[in-house]
């Protein structure tokens, strides 16, 4: 019977809490600099300052890696921390991204880099993504949940 018990608690302290937050994300300043133009397609490097509302609350720089193509289409990889709350907890994360750029949409996968949640956000996992107008801002989500209680 202890045993039975004992294993209940030990499952129950490795499940997971999954969560869904939702946020509008808003560019508030965008550079990009090319770094590669000796061949099609062009490659630059783009910094992106974003701001966050809703169950992401805070403030972001995206760093990106992009390939522009010749028909304004493109690809990027990107790193960018966060710094502000999610759902209500408070510290910084770093999430890591691909996006694709077609028609002026662009449309992202992201998930939070291991080990990188600081402040209540300690032991952040999750992914997600967004979806929205190039440049402009986008509806983003993360469906997330802590390794362990954040200290």
């Amino acid at each position: 019977m202890k045993d039975s018990a004992e294993k209940s608690a030990q499952s129950k302290s490795k499940s997971h809490t999954h969560a869904r937050a939702r946020a509008k994300i808003t560019v508030e300043s965008s550079d990009a600099k090319p770094y590669d133009q000796t061949a099609s397609p062009e490659l630059l490097q783009v910094r992106i300052s974003e701001k966050f509302t809703g169950d992401i609350d805070g403030e972001s720089t995206v760093e990106a890696l992009q390939v522009m193509r010749p028909d304004k289409s493109a690809s990027l990889v990107s790193l960018q921390r966060f710094t502000g709350t999610l759902g209500g907890r408070a510290g910084t994360f770093v999430l890591q991204g691909s996006e694709t750029v077609e028609h002026g949409k662009i449309r992202a996968k992201w998930f939070v880099v291991p080990g990188s949640g600081t402040g209540d956000l300690a032991g952040l996992r999750g992914e997600g993504g967004f979806e929205g107008t190039f440049g402009k801002g986008s509806e983003g989500t993360l469906d997330y949940w802590f390794e362990r209680p954040p200290r």
